[in-house]
């Protein structure tokens, strides 16, 4: 027969055995009831007000904040922006610096008139506009601010600078009218986005790309000086052929007005079983001889090779030049470095009219602004 024996210990409060620190923080941090009292205390407290005080006569640092857009709650960019201006401003005050913040927003801008447009719609006066613009900035400005402080950000936030107060904008004005009044505006060309909603120019940081398919094409460029060709890759007699160029925008051809190469690539001289329209010979590039090859359902074979930088100004004959007259004109081999072998034929065509690599290559090499072609009017 089994006894089972209990025995009853006395009870004790575990919590006296261990070496814990006596602190006053509480367990939880609570964070959505002490938040606003610590930037309410900081406000009543005058705390950056007070470190400019006692910073008073120290040598100057002044940081003028490059300014965030007024459109829009603040993300995860201007949290990063901002607190690491922070960082600096007051590492330069714990090095004896008087080390103010000046915050700052921009204003101005066509995210905001489109939002104006969204909430009110098409086609209002100006005056209409601006002043509804105007007050939404203010709007943003001051959801913006009020989320700085809560980051901690210290800065005269009773005092910032906007693009949109009056007096900038009259000063914009009057340094804009001496610029002019020295010479420095003036007249010319440059590819830009443009928005047709807006008719407005575009900034490339306000264009929102879409994936879509288009359809490629090769185009044949004719040697306009079969002897030039031929001499480059070390042939004697002149040769019929032209060189070939891929694109996905083919609405840019009938301004074509350079055609550009790698000047480091090797391109080779691809002799056609059969002659094509164009004659036996093809230019390309020599990584993507067998691939274009394959493609066209073409057989050929390599008879010479050059660098890229031996075609420089080799002339090629438009593809259209023997339909219309109007089209009548060589193409100069530029050299480009942002030509590349990731498809294609390794040359690119370039429109001055429709690309800003194609318009400052072209214009590095002499044309003209009156000599730029623009087959696309609005």
């Amino acid at each position: 027969m089994c006894s089972t024996l209990t025995i009853i210990l006395p009870s004790m409060d575990y919590r006296k055995t261990l070496n814990l620190p006596d602190t006053p923080f509480p367990m939880r941090g609570n964070l959505a009831k002490r938040e606003p009292q610590w930037v309410r205390q900081w406000q009543e407290n005058k705390v950056y007000e007070s470190i400019r005080q006692a910073s008073a006569g120290r040598p100057k640092f002044t940081l003028h904040d490059g300014p965030p857009y007024a459109n829009g709650d603040i993300h995860i960019g201007h949290a990063v922006n901002k607190i690491l201006k922070d960082i600096i401003v007051k590492s330069r005050t714990m090095d004896g610096y008087d080390a103010a913040y000046v915050p700052g927003w921009d204003c101005h801008g066509m995210p905001i008139e489109i939002q104006i447009e969204r909430k009110y719609g098409k086609n209002l006066p100006v005056a209409e506009v601006q002043a509804k613009a105007r007050a939404y900035a203010k709007e943003q400005i001051d959801r913006q601010r009020a989320d700085f402080k809560r980051l901690g950000i210290l800065g005269d936030w009773n005092n910032p600078y906007l693009t949109m107060n009056f007096g900038n904008e009259a000063n914009e004005l009057r340094v804009l009218a001496r610029i002019m009044e020295k010479g420095y505006v003036f007249r010319g060309l440059k590819p830009v986005n443009w928005c047709f909603d807006c008719q407005s120019a575009l900034a490339e940081a306000e264009v929102e790309y879409k994936d879509r398919k288009d359809q490629a094409i090769h185009v044949a460029f004719p040697f306009a000086d079969a002897q030039a060709v031929a001499k480059t890759f070390g042939m004697s007699e002149p040769i019929d052929g032209a060189v070939i160029i891929w694109t996905t925008t083919p609405w840019t051809i009938p301004a074509n007005q350079a055609l550009n190469v790698h000047p480091d690539f090797s391109y080779a001289l691809v002799e056609l079983a059969q002659p094509v329209p164009t004659g036996r010979y093809v230019l390309l590039a020599e990584d993507l001889v067998q691939a274009c090859l394959e493609t066209w359902q073409l057989d050929g074979r390599i008879v010479a090779k050059a660098p890229g930088h031996a075609l420089e100004f080799l002339e090629f004959h438009h593809p259209l030049a023997s339909a219309d007259e109007g089209y009548d004109r060589v193409a100069p081999m530029y050299l480009a470095d942002y030509v590349t072998l990731e498809a294609g034929t390794g040359i690119v065509h370039s429109s001055p009219a429709y690309g800003v690599e194609d318009f400052i290559s072209c214009k590095k090499h002499g044309l003209d602004d009156h000599d730029i072609i623009n087959k696309v009017l609005l």
